[in-house]
């Protein structure tokens, strides 16, 4: 279901006749992977930085964010147990479902966005293993989408970008300038997104990130800078960076 002109300006309609009220927001939090690149027995969101697990450090940011009015888990089944603890332990009181997630990312969101309120307005979709996202940065995503429709937390390019080809010659230089690396959170209008969600699944499209679902339906979205610290846990070199960073803000 490609969104023709009339629906994206009856979107935009809405979103300017809206933009200053509060917005029922709910995030889904993306936790359900295997982590295999940690070389660890205990999964990357599991895995305790600085004394508080990856992913519970991640519900916090989201947890104290105003316009977060519900948080979503789409777990591991056999870590969906621990959440109640985490949500007691560290006074998370806005987790209201974990579901199990699916076999791949794309599907666990989907599954943890068909629990979200009726009341929801905006979904945030956030990976659980960027743990040093801030309340600030999420509200700097959040603004932007109420305004915009759509919208994702990046960072600009800062390295030299070259196009490889046969044999890993070098057949080009990018122009950086107008190169992002994107992150989440990644924020939508509900009903935008559940319109790229199912059309998705109707087609069979496979996305690498719910901006693509999005494009894919002929919106665009809004880029946000939000620096370079908003790194993702995949890797032991990660987690070290991550320590270190903490440690600075500390």
């Amino acid at each position: 279901m490609k969104l023709n002109a009339g629906d994206v300006a009856r979107l935009m309609k809405s979103l300017s006749r809206t933009a200053n009220k509060k917005h029922f927001t709910s995030a889904v939090i993306a936790a359900a992977g295997s982590g295999t690149r940690m070389e660890s027995s205990t999964t990357k969101q599991l895995i305790e930085l600085c004394g508080i697990p990856v992913v519970a450090r991640t519900l916090l940011a989201f947890e104290h964010n105003p316009n977060i009015d519900e948080i979503i888990v789409a777990a591991r089944p056999d870590e969906i147990p621990l959440y109640r603890e985490f949500a007691e332990k560290y006074n998370i009181n806005k987790l209201t479902e974990v579901v199990a997630g699916g076999e791949t990312r794309q599907e666990s969101v989907l599954r943890g966005f068909e629990k979200i309120s009726d009341k929801s307005e905006f979904v945030a979709i956030h990976d659980g293993a960027r743990c040093l996202i801030t309340a600030d940065a999420i509200d700097k995503v959040l603004r932007a989408a109420y305004s915009w429709g759509a919208a994702t937390a990046a960072s600009h390019i800062s390295d030299t970008v070259k196009r490889g080809g046969f044999g890993d010659f070098i057949e080009e230089t990018i122009d950086r300038s107008s190169l992002w690396r994107v992150q989440t959170p990644q924020v939508f209008k509900t009903e935008l997104y559940r319109a790229a969600a199912y059309t998705a699944v109707s087609e069979g499209f496979k996305a690498t990130d719910d901006n693509m679902l999005v494009e894919h339906i002929g919106f665009r979205v809004k880029l946000v800078d939000c620096g370079t610290g908003n790194i993702k846990i995949t890797t032991p070199t990660d987690l070290a960076v991550a320590e270190v960073l903490l440690r600075e803000k500390s």
